[in-house]
């Protein structure tokens, strides 16, 4: 078979695999979307909370994409990134779709491509580096248990402390090499050790400083504000799970929230479903369990969750996107 031919079927093939996975994950979407009934005995003010930090968490991705961009305009932005997050979660090809529409979105308002396609880029890399330094910086926590009791606010001060060691890990990461070079160098004997391959790597830490190295440059001296805005964008998201939590009466184990946060948002980067669906409600109510949730709770605080954070934001990308195409035309 050409190499071509390979490539008109390669999308197919995500097709089928996003098929098969949603089919075998079908049974937990099922148990979270028929909890629905529940929400009728929602705490409505912690209910209210969750929209209000999921608003907040949007806004300072937008604040990051503004910096990346070195741009003060707010409306071109946030209605290139709800677009394309929408186009992204509906079509084929996850965030490489939403980069594509967002791109061409601001193509139109005036933006160069290759430097809306460079921000984004570093717009994306300094979210998955909080996402992945999330259970690394919280370890310690789990590992103890956090045993002092189960209150909800014990899980927002956990998460207020690895707010700010996010904040200073990162400003480490940007401003010195040793500890890329430590991690790139951990990282490339653990996959030469685990992962088979024709050739062993040997340039991955080199891979990670040009990585780090390409941030800084495109976010220059603004590099502490998009930061700041992407440490936001992960810890008002935490709390509009806590604030889920609360809204369904749970009272979970501390640290363990902030591992079945993590878990949640390390699945949503799986490529085979729009967004990690199937795999992030699944996932997000087995790790509640183990925090004690019942699962009644667990799943209507699943429910609610994903509500606000992921269904919501796809028809407000449709909006946002029409209102971009009148806005274009009335100013052609």
């Amino acid at each position: 078979m050409t190499a071509g031919r390979l490539r008109r079927l390669r999308p197919f093939a995500f097709l089928a695999l996003a098929g098969i996975a949603l089919y075998v994950l079908l049974p937990s979407l099922l148990a979270v979307f028929g909890s629905w009934r529940s929400l009728s005995h929602l705490d409505w003010p912690f209910a209210a909370a969750v929209l209000g930090c999921e608003a907040a968490s949007f806004v300072c991705l937008w604040q990051l994409d503004r910096i990346a961009l070195r741009t003060r305009a707010w409306r071109p932005v946030i209605a290139a990134q709800l677009a394309g997050n929408a186009a992204g979660r509906i079509f084929p090809g996850g965030g490489a779709t939403a980069t594509v529409v967002s791109t061409s979105m601001l193509r139109q308002d005036g933006v160069e491509t290759g430097g809306a396609a460079a921000a984004f880029a570093t717009s994306t890399l300094l979210q998955l580096a909080t996402t992945f330094a999330l259970p690394i910086l919280a370890l310690p926590a789990i590992v103890g248990g956090a045993p002092i009791n189960h209150s909800l606010a014990t899980a927002a001060y956990l998460g207020a402390v690895v707010f700010v060691l996010l904040l200073a890990a990162g400003s480490l990461l940007l401003l010195t090499d040793r500890p890329l070079e430590l991690v790139g160098h951990a990282a490339q004997w653990l996959l030469n050790r685990t992962v088979r391959r024709n050739r062993p790597l040997t340039n991955l830490t080199t891979q990670v400083i040009d990585a780090r190295d390409f941030v800084r440059t495109t976010l220059g001296q603004q590099w502490w504000k998009a930061l700041l805005a992407a440490a936001g964008n992960t810890g008002f998201d935490y709390l509009a799970l806590l604030a889920a939590l609360r809204a369904v009466g749970a009272n979970p184990q501390p640290s363990l929230v902030l591992l079945a946060y993590t878990a949640a948002e390390v699945l949503a980067l799986v490529p085979v479903t729009p967004g990690g669906l199937g795999f992030v409600e699944a996932g997000l109510v087995g790790t509640l369990g183990l925090a004690a949730v019942p699962a009644a709770d667990a799943l209507a605080a699943t429910l609610l969750y994903r509500i606000v954070a992921f269904w919501l934001p796809l028809p407000a990308g449709g909006v946002a996107y029409a209102l971009f195409r009148r806005r274009y035309r009335a100013r052609q």
